[in-house]
């Protein structure tokens, strides 16, 4: 699973004129399913989130998590992150998982995020979704779970 991760001040998600989820200070995470993907992976990505500290402390410092500052999380799916765009002028979306896998294990990390104790809002998978945001910093990370090394 590859996950880019923006700190954020507020951010929100609309499908067809209708806000369906928004956050205040927190995570905005874009996440895409790859072939292969699995709920371990579900699992390496919610604990990063819950625990990377990407937040400034009193001095500055990133030192603080998501789970240190009380933030919220805005999970969007995007399978266009794991597109290839080495060949020819149209992207490939050959690494992309099947969308019924994808949306498991999309709706595995949400649920996952909130058994954990985090609030979650989301998007709506295989929408047409526009995506609003705050980026704090700007702060942005891209996380994949196949480069955990434990």
């Amino acid at each position: 699973m590859k996950a880019i991760v923006q700190r954020v001040i507020s951010a929100s998600v609309e499908v067809e004129g209708t806000i369906v989820g928004q956050i205040g200070t927190g995570l905005l995470v874009l996440v895409g399913v790859a072939k292969g993907d699995a709920e371990e992976d579900c699992r390496y990505l919610v604990e990063k989130l819950r625990t990377f500290r990407i937040f400034s402390d009193e001095q500055g410092k990133m030192n603080r998590s998501l789970v240190d500052v009380g933030g919220s999380v805005l999970l969007v799916s995007q399978f266009t992150l794991l597109a290839s765009t080495v060949n020819g002028r149209r992207p490939s979306f050959d690494a992309a998982a099947p969308p019924e896998v994808a949306k498991r294990l999309y709706e595995r990390m949400a649920a996952d995020l909130r058994v954990a104790g985090t609030s979650v809002q989301t998007g709506v998978f295989a929408a047409h979704m526009r995506v609003a945001l705050v980026n704090d910093g700007p702060v942005t990370f891209v996380l994949d779970s196949h480069d955990k090394s434990s």
